[in-house]
């Protein structure tokens, strides 16, 4: 087998998402397989360069898992033409400008989402990168998710007959970090650095709804901030300036009607910390992250409505698992896959920085429609 080593910038993998699910359970475990197959005997070798702003947090990560490249001086990584591909998964405020210079750079560019703090930036990312001629990716994982992949085996398979919409459940109980540490950082509440439940989730119901179900072409919302004082990562309180919370309705090309809750404020009654139910005139179905289950019309029960008696039957048992018949990788992991092929051999790959810039645009009009009261259409967008 011939190895061909791709150079990757890592900018962010200090933080949970970049550390956790890009560097070791993405890349590191392509190389802990021995390499991304490419097929004719030449197999695919990811050599991570961490990029950071805290050199002993870079240092630590590097000495962990073996590695010997990585640089707080981000313009010298994006000169050294050994790197072939720069990735980030810094806070978004600070996306833009990295992205831009990686891509003045020549450098393929792949980047956790959104793109952008606003679908003007999204949009110029867009073009600056088809311009360039590099290749470009944007992380969409829930699509590669076990439940939501079984969910899309059930559409392709025409099990609903016709969808009729589409019910989606998202969220946990963040701890304010008072009384007990909070499990987010608190960049994510604070409107002046990007944060806010709208702009870190429409971008995923954007690429979900429009992967399974068609296109969104319109966007009604209601945002809130439910817990309006939080404390941060060094014990002080702070005023919480982004919503923890929106309740979303997104009509999508075709008639289907999406409904889609998401909340920090919330606790969980539900098997996964996120659910969708789709109903269909054939059958229904609840996807979570790993679990599918599904209830035909010819299973279907007949409850009559009767609040003077007790339930007697148990809702739940009446739905039918659906089989895994695969193995499922993991859904960062199977993207960062296909993104490397598709970098390495030319493959068709869509989830590029255009698709990115579609979920800017649903958060925008999302938040745009809760300050103003309304529905807004989710024009189509041209580069």
């Amino acid at each position: 087998m011939t190895r061909r080593t791709v150079r990757i910038a890592m900018n962010g993998v200090t933080g949970r998402m970049g550390y956790r699910q890009h560097l070791v359970r993405s890349l590191l475990a392509i190389r802990e397989q021995g390499g991304l197959d490419l097929g004719g005997g030449e197999v695919l070798w990811p050599e991570p360069v961490l990029v950071g702003r805290r050199e002993h947090a870079l240092r630590e990560i590097a000495e962990r898992h073996g590695l010997t490249h990585w640089s707080t001086d981000l313009d010298a990584v994006l000169a050294d033409n050994s790197v072939d591909i720069y990735f980030d998964a810094q806070v978004t405020s600070a996306r833009v400008t990295a992205i831009k210079q990686a891509i003045a750079a020549g450098k393929h560019i792949y980047t956790e989402k959104p793109t952008a703090t606003d679908l003007v930036g999204a949009l110029e990312l867009a073009r600056l990168a088809e311009a360039a001629g590099i290749r470009h990716g944007v992380v969409q994982d829930k699509i590669f998710l076990p439940g939501l992949l079984k969910l899309k085996r059930l559409v392709d398979g025409g099990f609903f007959g016709d969808i009729l919409s589409v019910r989606g459940e998202f969220g946990y109980w963040v701890f304010e970090g008072d009384w007990q540490e909070a499990q987010r950082p608190s960049w994510n509440y604070r409107g002046e650095d990007g944060g806010g439940i709208v702009v870190d989730m429409f971008p995923h119901w954007e690429y979900v709804l429009h992967e399974l179900f068609g296109r969104v072409t319109s966007v009604t919302a209601q945002v809130a901030t439910h817990v309006p004082q939080r404390w941060d990562e060094r014990g002080k309180p702070y005023a919480a300036t982004a919503d923890d919370s929106a309740y979303g309705i997104f009509q999508l090309e075709g008639g289907v009607v999406a409904q889609i809750n998401s909340s920090w404020a919330v606790r969980v009654n539900r098997d996964e910390l996120v659910e969708f139910q789709v109903d269909g005139t054939h059958g229904s179905a609840v996807a979570g992250l790993r679990r599918c289950r599904v209830q035909h019309r010819s299973a279907t029960p007949k409850p009559v409505w009767n609040p003077d008696l007790p339930a007697t039957e148990s809702f739940r048992d009446q739905w039918q698992e659906v089989p895994d018949n695969t193995k499922f990788e993991n859904g960062f992991k199977a993207q960062w896959e296909l993104f490397l092929r598709h970098v390495a051999l030319g493959e068709p790959y869509h989830w590029d920085l255009p698709a990115g810039a579609r979920g800017v645009q649903l958060a925008e009009l999302g938040l745009k429609s809760s300050a103003e009261g309304r529905r807004f259409d989710v024009p189509e967008l041209s580069l």
